[in-house]
């Protein structure tokens, strides 16, 4: 983004929208923080410039990274697919991807208001590849991991985005070391994250996992999305 200040009139209508608090006023101009800024592109769609002050760049690489992990509405290139994430754990019923015995997880990094830098992906792939797990191949964030399915690509470490999501099945045996993980990168991230969950109902228990997951110090909200069949129709 770019802010043109010979046509701000410095209403502050952007900075207040702004979801990273990249903009401020300087004597009663706007000006943005390239730096914090992640192209999610809120003050030019919503702030409703009265001076149209507020002008989009054309990103080049790897800058362009930013968007698609930021902006609701802008489509992945990378993969084809819009958002930061796949329709896997909404559409399971349909697709089947994750199987008796399977448990599907969503790590979603940063947030609005807070961000990330891509460089935190490391922190949860560098332990979670080791034990096998399999990444969603549609999944944004896979796209930009390297062959070993440990790093992303260098220039991108330091690209900063709202957030991103990290996409993964596992066998059920494995849950507790993947939870012994997110226990572990807490202590070392310098963003928060936030975790979803998907396992399949069996007919003589509607929530096998949850239990597991209270012992285990990760206590479920009553936010669960569940699918009782009619996405085949």
């Amino acid at each position: 983004m770019r802010i043109r200040k010979e046509k701000c009139n410095g209403c502050g209508r952007c900075v207040y929208l702004c979801p990273v608090q990249a903009i401020e006023l300087i004597e009663n101009k706007a000006e943005l923080n390239k730096e914090l800024c992640v192209e999610c592109y809120v003050c030019y769609r919503d702030a409703n410039c009265p001076t149209k002050a507020i002008k989009p760049d054309r990103l080049k690489w790897p800058r362009v990274i930013r968007n698609p992990f930021s902006s609701v509405i802008a489509f992945h290139k990378l993969t084809g697919i819009p958002g930061r994430g796949t329709e896997e754990m909404k559409t399971n019923d349909v697709t089947e991807r994750f199987k008796f015995g399977e448990i599907g997880v969503s790590i979603e990094v940063g947030r609005p208001g807070v961000g990330t830098k891509l460089k935190n992906i490391e922190l949860f792939t560098q332990k979670l590849t080791p034990l096998g797990v399999k990444y969603e191949k549609m999944s944004p964030v896979t796209a930009i991991l390297n062959e070993d399915q440990i790093t992303i690509k260098n220039e991108l470490l330091d690209e900063k985005v709202l957030s991103c999501i990290i996409e993964f099945k596992i066998s059920e045996e494995k849950l507790p070391q993947i939870l012994e993980i997110l226990k572990e990168v807490e202590k070392e991230i310098d963003t928060v994250f936030s975790v979803g969950v998907i396992s399949r109902v069996k007919n003589n228990n509607p929530f096998p996992i949850i239990e597991d997951l209270e012992k285990r110090g990760f206590p479920v909200e009553p936010n669960a999305k569940i699918n009782i069949g009619l996405g085949r129709c």
